[in-house]
């Protein structure tokens, strides 16, 4: 089983909307899919009483500790594809999502803000040397921006652009908000949609990105790169290693890996 975790440190990147549209392209190609929803907030889980008992269904989990045993029974059940919703900022269940994904998907919207605030959010995958990929969502049709910004995230992370920066960037359209609010991913909402296509292209980048090992084979050679991006200030983890596991702790500035006696 594929598990992707969507988190982001900062609101309104659109992890939610970006969910459900995977999860029917992923559904569409095949797959058996379940989205877990992670965040208080419950947009998913306020997305499946809308939308009724229709495929793919959604699970709210707000315990953190109970994210693995959920996600094993998943497996068990014959899920192929689980897509973890996350709660905004730095959690237990942001941490324990990531924990236990194959692969971070970072929505970022082509602004300061969103790229400064991915800073955080990228550290802790890092600390669990988890696979990675931005999304550059909510972008214009067109514009200098998009470009800048998609190089400023590749540049920062330390790896290629082709490697952490997903293809295609997600324009921003309001059939995406209007699909949510029906109940419907954008791929169900206008099929023959320029929406709906991009997000059947992002799962194919995203499926093929799961299926081989050149960015994870990447993670330990960059594992010490600092995180500049466009910041005075740097973001420090330091990684705590208590019976046997690994703890993300944010601390101050750099990067640095610390042991509990």
């Amino acid at each position: 089983m594929h598990t992707i975790a969507l988190v982001a440190q900062k609101g309104g990147s659109g992890k939610s909307t970006l969910a459900t549209s995977l999860a029917l392209a992923a559904r569409q190609a095949g797959h058996t899919v379940c989205l877990l929803d992670t965040d208080p907030l419950g947009t998913l889980t306020k997305w499946q009483r809308r939308r009724g008992p229709v495929a793919p269904l959604v699970e709210t989990v707000l315990n953190a500790r109970e994210i693995e045993h959920r996600l094993q029974a998943l497996q068990q059940r014959g899920v192929t594809v689980a897509i973890l919703d996350t709660p905004s900022g730095l959690s237990a269940a942001s941490t324990a999502a990531v924990r236990h994904s194959d692969l971070c998907m970072i929505p970022a919207r082509p602004s300061i803000a969103d790229i400064e605030a991915s800073a955080l959010t990228l550290s802790v995958v890092r600390a669990w040397k988890k696979r990675f990929a931005f999304v550059l969502n909510q972008t214009p049709i067109r514009g200098n921006r998009i470009g800048s910004a998609a190089t400023t995230l590749s540049d920062d992370a330390g790896f290629d652009l082709a490697d952490v920066v997903a293809k295609p960037f997600i324009v921003m359209r309001n059939d995406h908000q209007d699909a949510l609010a029906a109940g419907l991913s954008v791929g169900e909402y206008d099929p023959q949609g320029k929406s709906a296509e991009e997000m059947r292209s992002l799962w194919r980048w995203t499926e093929t990105r799961l299926n081989c090992d050149v960015v994870e084979a990447r993670i330990d050679e960059f594992a010490n790169v600092e995180f500049p991006i466009l910041l005075r200030k740097r973001v420090e983890i330091a990684v705590q290693t208590s019976a046997g596991h690994a703890v993300p702790t944010p601390t101050g500035t750099g990067l640095r890996w610390g042991a509990v006696a």
